[in-house]
C-alpha cells in the first residue's frame, strides 16, 4: 500500500478525500492542516507521495514544496484553486508532478496518484542505515550505535542526529531542526536545541565531535 501526504487546510476536502481513499486498498493516507504541521510530518515520516495545497497558514504549498525538494525527490502534486497560468508554470518549476485545480473530481485524483506512484516507486530508493565515522543509525530499528555498541537516545536528539546524518557538510539551522523535532510546537525555543545537541554529544562520547557548532547559525555534521 502507497503512503499519501495530504496538506490542506479546509477540513472538508479532507474528510471527503479521506472517506473516499478509505474505501480503496492501495492509498494510504495521512493528513496535515497546514504547511508546518506538513513539513514536520514530512521531515519525520516515509511518503510515497505528497499532496499539497497552495493557500494555507504558516507555510504555503510553493514554499513547502521548495523546501521537499531540497530534501527529497517524492513525487509531488498541487491541489489547488490558483488557475492563473503563472502559478501553474510555477508550480511545476519549483519541481510539482502535476497540477490539480479545485474543483475537481475524486475518481480523477485517486487514478492521477495511483499513475504517479506506479511510474515512481520501483526506483525510489530504499531506506538505508546511514553510517559515519564510527556512528551507525538503523532508521529501520531507531537504533543508534558507536563502535558497534549500542546508545540509547531520547526521541528528540535521534530525531536530531538522524538528520544530521543525512545531511552531511549541510549547515542546518536551529529553526530546521526544531521542526524536525518539535514540529508546530511554538513554544520551543531555539535555545533547547542547543541543550539537546550538547547532550547528544556527549552520548556520542568521542565521535560527538563531528557535530560542529556554526555560530549564529546552527550545526553542521562532518
Amino acid at each position: 500500500m502507497y503512503r499519501v501526504l495530504l496538506v490542506e487546510d479546509d477540513i472538508q476536502i479532507r474528510e471527503v478525500i479521506g472517506d473516499y481513499f478509505g474505501r480503496r486498498d492501495q492509498i494510504a493516507l495521512d493528513f496535515a492542516e497546514d504547511g508546518n504541521i506538513g513539513l514536520s510530518k514530512f521531515l519525520n515520516g516515509s511518503y510515497d507521495l505528497i499532496v499539497l495545497d497552495i493557500m494555507m497558514p504558516g507555510l504555503d504549498g510553493f514554499e513547502l514544496c521548495k523546501i521537499i525538494r531540497k530534501n527529497s525527490d517524492v513525487p509531488i502534486v498541487f491541489l489547488t484553486g490558483k488557475v492563473r497560468e503563472e502559478d501553474v508554470l510555477y508550480g511545476y518549476e519549483l519541481g510539482a508532478d502535476d497540477y490539480i485545480v479545485k474543483p475537481f473530481s475524486i475518481a480523477v485524483l485517486y487514478k492521477k496518484l495511483i499513475a504517479i506512484l506506479g511510474r515512481t516507486r520501483e526506483d525510489a530508493p530504499q531506506r538505508k542505515i546511514l553510517e559515519s565515522g564510527q556512528i551507525t543509525l538503523d532508521p529501520v530499528k531507531l537504533e543508534v550505535r558507536v563502535a558497534g555498541n549500542v546508545v540509547e537516545l531520547p526521541p528528540k536528539e535521534y530525531q536530531i542526529l538522524k538528520y544530521l546524518m543525512e545531511h552531511p557538510g549541510a549547515a542546518i539551522t536551529r529553526k530546521l531542526l526544531l521542526a524536525v523535532a518539535w514540529g508546530d510546537d511554538m513554544y520551543i525555543t531555539e535555545r533547547v536545541i542547543d541543550n539537546r545537541v550538547k547532550n547528544l554529544r556527549k552520548r556520542l562520547n568521542k565521535e560527538g565531535s563531528r557535530i560542529k557548532t556554526l555560530i549564529g547559525v546552527g550545526y553542521r555534521f562532518d
